[in-house]
Formats: C-alpha cells, sequence, structure tokens
C-alpha cells in the first residue's frame, strides 16, 4: 500500500501562508511540530480528512528549504510524503534503483526515509510507515480525522518537469507516480507547483487559489 499523506509548502514568512490556507479553505492548526527544529525549520500543520498540509519555514541560514526558496524565487510546493504498509521492502527497490537516502528517522509509532531529491527529481519525497496503519505521528498526538466546510481531501499534486515524461517514468520506476500528473516546468524551474483538494461543494470544483507559490485547484 502507498498514498499520498502529507504535502508540504516552503515560505519564506510562516504565518502568512497558513493564515491564507485557514481561511480560504475553513482549515485550522492542528499542531506545531519541534522535531523540524532539526532541519533549521518551524512549521504549522493542518488536517485535511485525514490527511496533511504543512507549511515550513526557514529559521536558520543554510537550509535545504532556503535554498529551495532562493532556486524558484519565492514560496511554493516542498515535500510529498507517503504513507507504506512495507518500507523495507520499498526501501530495497529503492536502493536497487539508485535512489539515496539522506534523512532516517526510527520511532515508536513511525518510520521514515526521506528520499535525495536528485534520485526522484521535481520534489522532495519521504515514504513513512506509520504504526499502527493510519496513525500519524508528525501531526501530534491529539488530531482526529476531519474535513472542513469547503475541503475533504487531498486529491493530488502537480509536480513541473523539464522533460515531464521522463520523470513521470523515473517516478513510476519507483512506484511513487500515486496521485502525482507531470507538467512542464514554468520560469521558475522543476518543482511542486499545484495542490488539488476535494471540494465539498460540488459546484465549486475547478476553483483556484494562488496560496504560497502554489495553484491550488478544488476538484
Amino acid at each position: 500500500m502507498i498514498r499520498l499523506r502529507q504535502i508540504a509548502l516552503v515560505a519564506s514568512e510562516l504565518e502568512p501562508v497558513v493564515g491564507a490556507l485557514c481561511e480560504t479553505f475553513d482549515l485550522s492548526v492542528c499542531h506545531v511540530d519541534p522535531g523540524v527544529g532539526e532541519f533549521g525549520l518551524h512549521n504549522s500543520l493542518m488536517v485535511v480528512g485525514d490527511q496533511f498540509l504543512e507549511v515550513v519555514s526557514p529559521t536558520t541560514d543554510g537550509t535545504t528549504a532556503g535554498r529551495l526558496l532562493d532556486k524558484r524565487g519565492g514560496d511554493g510546493g516542498y515535500m510529498a510524503i507517503y504513507e507504506v504498509d512495507d518500507l523495507e521492502t520499498r526501501l530495497q527497490h529503492l536502493e536497487a534503483n539508485d535512489v539515496r537516502i539522506v534523512w532516517s528517522g526510527d520511532f515508536a509509532t513511525i518510520r521514515g526515509r526521506h528520499l535525495h531529491p536528485r534520485d526522484t527529481g521535481g520534489a522532495l519525497v519521504s515514504v513513512d510507515q506509520p504504526e499502527p496503519s493510519g496513525s500519524w505521528a508528525w501531526a501530534g498526538p491529539t488530531w482526529t480525522p476531519h474535513g472542513s466546510s469547503i475541503v475533504s481531501a487531498i486529491a493530488g499534486v502537480t509536480i513541473g518537469a523539464e522533460d515531464p515524461a521522463a520523470m513521470r517514468d523515473r517516478w513510476r520506476d519507483l512506484d511513487l507516480a500515486t496521485s502525482v500528473r507531470f507538467t512542464p516546468a514554468g520560469d521558475r524551474g522543476e518543482g511542486l507547483d499545484g495542490l488539488d483538494l476535494v471540494a465539498v461543494d460540488r459546484a465549486r470544483a475547478g476553483e483556484q487559489h494562488d496560496i504560497g507559490g502554489v495553484l491550488v485547484t478544488l476538484v
């Protein structure tokens, strides 16, 4: 099993982007994770059904997130995090396909591996196995599944690529292409450019909002 569980955006200033997401989509912050301080970041997470939107922002110089802000000229998409139930098998498959691990975390209720973005392309990807299945330690101890009056789930993401077909094939080979589509990269270069959220009111499907450098579409 593999499913898209969390999407992270990166912003030079945290609160304006978090506020815009909460106001536009009737969301609320469920957790602020002190653990991201390890990466020189601070963050906020919001529940969408049983999935999560996260915004991170650098608190120190020289972070991966900060370099991405500089490279792409501002706020944008940062990370796609997948829930899996077969982490060891997947890690063997990733290693066989020359994917390097840039961070490993093994905790009582979740294990995660961040993949080198140069080996996947398009975004920083993590594959994480929670215990029990369906739990999500990154969102803190008190979150409960719930939608908002406007959105009920994360449907997928759009990644801009210099060669969309080649990147799509690479992600498929790595069994990571779930809930992802690939389009030609724009002026900002390759990266996570779009986010699809399931609209509660089906009449609003197709509505779009540019928040934090990401085009959010209701589907």
